[in-house]
């Protein structure tokens, strides 16, 4: 049998176009937790809102973290919510900003 793929949601799609124009970092987080050593690096070398951290587990597991104003979060989580994040919103193409405001405001 076929199997059928996953739809990819619009939404999520243009979050991961915007997050690509953001600063990106990359680390091991050793024997912290990822979060922890998220943190600790951000912590370390003063790293200004709004950035990308790429933390890599092992050899096949990487997380994946947005410094934000408001604190760390789930690079997902932003992808999916992207203008629920005003250091995001320059970076919104200005053709789909008002699509965007339209849908947030729930029209």
């Amino acid at each position: 049998m076929a199997r059928k793929r996953k739809r990819k949601s619009r939404r999520r799609q243009e979050g991961r176009k915007i997050l690509e124009l953001v600063p990106q970092f990359n680390l091991e987080s050793g024997e912290d937790k990822p979060v922890t050593a998220a943190r600790k690096y951000i912590a370390s070398e003063g790293i200004a809102p709004p950035a990308l951290l790429v933390v890599r587990r092992n050899e096949h597991t990487t997380d994946r973290y947005f410094w934000a104003e408001k604190g760390l979060f789930g690079a997902q989580y932003v992808e999916e919510n992207h203008f629920l994040f005003p250091s995001l919103r320059f970076l919104i193409p200005q053709g789909n900003q008002t699509k965007t405001a339209a849908a947030a405001a729930g029209h």
